[in-house]
């Protein structure tokens, strides 16, 4: 077996015992490694250390919990494996910027750390040749647009960041869609493209739907996706909350840390989410990687 699935069992482990106290020497011993080097190895292949990867799924549980069970905010803590009310309110807080209470009171969507699929890292596919990965299928293909594409929508500029925290581009799809439906204008497919921003460190995201042109929306961002070849990565997963949770962000990571690099393809600085169907109901979609003309 190798090293990262040894990694990927721990993972499995802590996912299932996140209630429990969890050791380093416990997991080193699962993944048959010492502590000093599961750590370490540990650390490259999943991004955190190990107990700050355990602190931020019990948060992340926990989380789901306040939002969709009644427990007392005090049990949950325990529940999750934090030692006291204290300790759980001040680390939820630290990485989610409000309180449990406040969480419950006034929900707000939240961004995660989510469990890995480590073998995403050293599994290449070739193009129209599904790949099964942890609840995900996904498949890559090439594309070329012929004609140009016109979108109007919303976008945000706000720090670009890999920690869980406050989710304001989930915010700024529900602003869209309450403003969607007071046009007529907008067709049925949605987007979301990501776009380096304007501020160093910052990331432009722009959420919107088809139009036929741009001429009548003003009080609307827009967005042309030109014509050219793309990548594009198709994927399904179980639901819509874990498609464009867990399942994007795996894809997304493939995508840009393993396909793209090994297959040495340099495209664009942006990246469009495609959304043929947005309810939920909907459990596959795209993302797009425009080539470029260099290539």
């Amino acid at each position: 077996m190798e090293t990262w699935e040894l990694v990927q069992k721990t993972l499995s482990h802590i996912e299932t015992h996140l209630s429990e106290e969890l050791k380093i020497k416990e997991l080193a011993n699962i993944a048959c490694l010492s502590p000093f080097y599961y750590q370490r190895i540990f650390s490259r292949l999943v991004g955190k250390p190990v107990m700050e990867y355990v602190r931020l799924r019990r948060l992340a549980k926990a989380a789901s919990m306040l939002e969709n069970t009644d427990q007392k905010i005090i049990d949950i803590g325990f529940n999750v494996g934090f030692e006291n009310h204290e300790t759980f309110t001040r680390s939820f807080k630290e990485v989610y910027t409000i309180t449990p209470e406040m969480y419950r009171k006034h929900p707000r969507p939240l961004s995660h750390f989510n469990k890995p699929d480590i073998s995403l890292k050293y599994r290449l596919v070739n193009e129209k040749m599904p790949l099964i990965a942890d609840k995900v299928v996904l498949e890559v293909y090439r594309k070329h647009l012929a004609k140009k594409r016109f979108f109007a929508g919303l976008s945000i500029e706000t720090p670009f960041s890999n920690h869980p925290s406050i989710d304001h581009l989930a915010e700024l799809w529900h602003d869209f869609h309450l403003k969607k439906k007071k046009v007529d204008a907008f067709k049925k497919e949605e987007i979301g493209v990501g776009r380096p921003g304007h501020r160093e460190g910052y990331l432009n995201y722009f959420v919107g739907a088809e139009v036929d042109h741009l001429e009548e929306l003003k009080d609307f961002s827009e967005f042309i996706l030109f014509e050219g070849d793309y990548i594009v990565c198709y994927f399904e997963a179980e639901d819509f909350y874990y498609l464009t949770r867990d399942a994007l962000d795996k894809a997304v990571h493939y995508m840009y840390g393993t396909w793209l690099q090994k297959n040495k393809v340099m495209v664009e600085p942006f990246m469009v989410e495609i959304y043929c169907e947005n309810g939920p109901e909907t459990s596959s979609m795209e993302i797009w990687f425009k080539q470029r003309k260099d290539e």
